[in-house]
């Protein structure tokens, strides 16, 4: 399966260009991901390191699902992988599959989009208990686009050292 990755918009809307980027990175990351095994996905940055292109996929879906479904939402459920609420647990697992992964991280980014397109505003407050404070959808959404892009530039090393590609 190709991945489709759309620039985002160049002339719109907040909320439009907002979404437009988060897609575009969430795109990234697929692209970054695709045709490689689970061996290869679990391969890691360095030895002494978690961290693993099946990791950032394990991790981005708990953090969809941490902002979209528990804080904007109040749904009170655990992360995928941790009850404890670790967000590590997502690199360590020498048993996961790529198949489990991405069923999971698709599934939370499917939610989240529901949820973000349900909300009145980009205004639309929520309590984030970590930070001990009241977030808003925009501020939220601007988080997502921040810690994709970071971690996409994490897959993009990772996916050289697997298989030698580059580029977007």
């Amino acid at each position: 399966m190709t991945i489709e990755r759309l620039d985002p918009p160049r002339r719109a809307g907040e909320r439009e260009t907002l979404r437009g980027y988060l897609d575009f990175h969430r795109a990234t990351l697929a692209k970054k991901t695709e045709g490689l095994t689970d061996g290869q996905l679990r391969q890691r940055a360095v030895p002494s390191s978690t961290l693993s292109l099946l990791g950032l996929v394990r991790h981005m879906a708990e953090v969809e699902r941490t902002w979209f479904r528990r804080v904007v939402n109040g749904e009170d459920i655990p992360l995928v992988w941790s009850d404890e609420g670790d967000f590590q647990a997502a690199f360590d697992d020498a048993e996961a599959t790529g198949a489990a992964a991405f069923a999971a991280w698709q599934d939370e980014v499917a939610h989240a989009r529901r949820i973000e397109r349900a909300a009145e505003s980009l205004d639309v407050t929520a309590y984030q208990p970590r930070w001990g404070e009241d977030v808003s959808l925009r501020l939220i959404m601007l988080h997502l686009i921040h810690e994709y892009a970071r971690h996409n530039g994490h897959a993009d090393l990772l996916r050289e050292g697997v298989d030698g590609t580059v580029g977007p």
